[in-house]
């Protein structure tokens, strides 16, 4: 199959959806398939090295600092789309390069998968306008004023964007959920076309970290105590970080100052959660390294005795598998994503939102050598089930369907029933 990756963000910058069309690309290669990814340009960044990239253009203001803006209106797309006979589209965002991406199926008669990396809603803060008008609502004293604002925001939040993510998923071939969870709230949200479930694979590098080097991170990082913490994250609000602090002090309560807590990531909560480290007293616990390179994750989850995590808005747990992988076990509040990949007393933990609770589950790992073994052997094999190869074997099948339910569907397709690209 010829396949297009549509996406409105890529390399250089760090984010789950990079990672995700990367290791499919990577994978459905590897089994004979052509993958071209269409992905926007980043202003200073050359360290493209792979032929089947195509970059378009992007615009100058970003969303949040480091968030390009993707010009999907650059006719660049299209212009190189037309000469590459593409099977399929497989496009990972609804705004913006999704738009252009149902256009191009329409327009060449070729199925769109869609896959739903993101709660959208979770996200408005990002968008000037919600977070002025969020800012504003807590500020106010008027009650009319306030309750006025509060409804125009659950208006945006739990009407107008799931309206917009329903329709968008109903113009698709087939949709992909990351997780069974993401799966159950689509089909709760009307959507009507065919839903897949399909997480992101893990390479082969993620169960081979370096144990050199992961000895070398222990020793540098753990500041001369007994335990090492890490957690993986972009430093934002939706990530529920300020819980995370909270429950080190917690912890630090339970324990005493006996560990060294990591952050691996940046955003912009990164001065504001340094400060309230400090504040919580907990300033000498807490280090922020800023952005790792991907290919080192592993060694530094490697380096842990303990993978801690507190964010509400994930539709997988890439970062928890990462960390499972590594033999890294793992203690995350129970929410959607999170849920579909932490399984308790085998590969890690599951809390309520409770500091109490999910302190004592790290505590518990940190003091028991037994239990904590256990658990980072439970997660290795847990991790196992996500093998890069095996998740591009599962994308196979499901565009394989797709193709098929589109060629019966469509008189213009019925060569492609015979086989994928084939005498058209």
């Amino acid at each position: 199959m010829r396949i297009a990756m549509m996406t409105n963000n890529y390399k250089p910058y760090i984010g789950g959806v990079p990672i995700s069309v990367e290791r499919l690309a990577q994978g459905l290669r590897e089994l004979g398939h052509i993958v071209y990814i269409f992905a926007p340009e980043y202003p200073g960044y050359d360290g493209d090295d792979d032929p089947y990239l195509i970059r378009y253009g992007s615009f100058s203001h970003t969303l949040s600092g480091d968030v390009q803006i993707p010009n999907c209106f650059d006719p660049k797309i299209e212009d190189i789309f037309e000469i590459l006979d593409i099977d399929l589209i497989h496009v990972h965002h609804p705004m913006m390069i999704g738009q252009a991406a149902l256009r191009l199926g329409r327009k060449y008669h070729i199925p769109v998968a869609f896959t739903y990396h993101t709660r959208y809603e979770m996200y408005l803060h990002y968008l000037k306008p919600y977070a002025l008008l969020q800012s504003w609502v807590e500020k106010t004293r008027d009650p009319i004023l306030s309750s006025a604002g509060s409804g125009l925001l659950h208006c945006v939040q739990d009407g107008i964007v799931p309206g917009f993510i329903r329709h968008f998923t109903n113009r698709c071939d087939l949709v992909i959920a990351p997780s069974r969870s993401m799966a159950f709230h689509l089909r709760n949200q009307e959507v009507e076309t065919p839903v897949e479930v399909m997480p992101t694979g893990l390479p082969d590098s993620a169960f081979t970290p370096d144990q050199i080097h992961a000895g070398e991170i222990r020793r540098n990082c753990r500041n001369g105590k007994p335990h090492l913490l890490c957690t993986v994250s972009r430093l934002a609000e939706e990530k529920n970080l300020s819980f995370l602090l909270k429950g080190l002090v917690r912890l630090k309560e339970q324990i005493g100052d006996s560990f060294q807590m990591i952050f691996l990531g940046d955003g912009p909560m990164r001065p504001l959660l340094s400060a309230q480290a400090e504040e919580m007293g907990i300033g000498n616990c807490v280090t922020f390294l800023g952005n790792v390179p991907n290919r080192e994750i592993a060694d530094y989850c490697c380096a842990c005795d303990a993978f801690l995590f507190a964010s509400k808005s994930e539709t997988q747990g890439i970062v928890l598998l990462e960390a499972m992988a590594a033999g890294c076990p793992v203690v995350a509040v129970n929410a959607s994503g999170t849920g579909d990949v932490v399984v308790s007393g085998k590969n890690g933990f599951l809390t309520g939102e409770d500091t109490g609770e999910w302190s004592g589950r790290a505590a518990q790992i940190l003091q028991n050598s037994l239990l904590r073994e256990s658990l980072a052997l439970g997660a290795r094999q847990s991790a196992r089930e996500y093998g890069f190869l095996q998740i591009a074997g599962k994308a196979q099948s499901y565009y394989e369907s797709m193709l098929r339910r589109y060629c019966y569907s469509n008189a213009s397709g019925w060569t492609r029933a015979l086989g994928f690209h084939v005498n058209r």
